[in-house]
């Protein structure tokens, strides 16, 4: 683990590598538990199963670490080798016994969730302020730790900025980084939903989401506010949700006297505008 970790990062927890001078146990399988701060939920069960056909041929290489609890032990590092042994059937797994603290497994749990490759971009902002809240730094002083520019560390610190409905995308991978990064300079959260939306139903890359946000500063697509003093009619109000969420954008009912009007459709881009004639000609078909 400690060559993954960032420049200093190890400093901050006991280190996880096992030395020649390590005594070695075999601890029963049925003694061991999980760590209660593992970050990592859900495994990925193929990769269970080759890690248990690794082991049946060459049995666990890298002993796990543990501290001993009441009736027996609690796994530090190494869960992934647990359940592999597990599926093996083998009744024990070689470990080191160290003395940790509550507060040392948890600070452990903090840089294991940083340094996990299939961390998604919320996930990954929350490691970073997990850890500048645990260990009282700046930007700049995780940055130095973690190995990475204080402007990454930023970046992904604004993205826990978003509505809670854009990060559940990103967690689901439904919008990338990129997208998540675009939406984060958007000012009001109503303009990021409607881009979240526009941009998973038309399934635009960053750069046409980029493109669409950047239509928003053009005259074309400036809103119009209406006068504080105009109310709108409640059924004027139902049918505008109506045809947003058939259109999947802006829609404005603007009305006039004797019972006129006339519906606005806001689009972003050129494929944006062609999307919605096609919508079009479907009721006129």
């Amino acid at each position: 683990m400690s060559k993954r970790l960032g420049r200093g990062l190890d400093a901050l927890i006991p280190s996880l590598s096992v030395s020649e001078d390590d005594k070695v146990v075999e601890v029963l399988l049925t003694q061991l538990r999980p760590n209660p701060y593992q970050p990592r939920k859900t495994f990925d069960d193929d990769a269970i199963k080759e890690l248990a056909e690794s082991i049946k041929q060459h049995g666990v290489i890298q002993p796990i670490i543990v501290r001993t609890v009441l009736k027996g032990y609690e796994i530090i590092a190494g869960e992934r080798r647990f359940r592999a042994s597990q599926l093996c059937g083998n009744p024990t797994i070689p470990a080191v016994v160290r003395n940790f603290s509550d507060q040392q497994v948890m600070e452990i749990a903090l840089i294991e969730n940083l340094q996990r490759e299939d961390l998604n971009a919320i996930e990954l902002s929350l490691a970073y302020q997990a850890l500048m809240d645990k260990f009282n730094l700046t930007q700049e002083e995780l940055s130095m730790k973690v190995g990475k520019s204080r402007s990454h560390i930023a970046n992904f610190l604004r993205l826990l900025t978003l509505p809670e409905q854009i990060k559940e995308n990103v967690s689901r991978g439904t919008l990338s980084m990129g997208h998540a990064r675009a939406i984060v300079g958007v000012k009001e959260d109503a303009r990021k939903k409607e881009l979240a939306e526009l941009t998973i139903t038309n399934e635009w890359s960053v750069r046409q989401l980029e493109e669409a946000i950047k239509n928003l500063d053009q005259p074309a697509a400036v809103k119009v506010k209406p006068l504080p003093s105009k109310k709108l009619d409640p059924y004027i109000a139902e049918v505008e949700e109506s045809l947003r969420d058939r259109f999947k954008t802006t829609v404005k009912i603007k009305q006039q006297p004797k019972d006129k009007g006339r519906i606005e459709l806001l689009y972003y881009n050129k494929q944006d505008l062609e999307r919605l004639l096609e919508l079009l000609q479907q009721f006129s078909s």
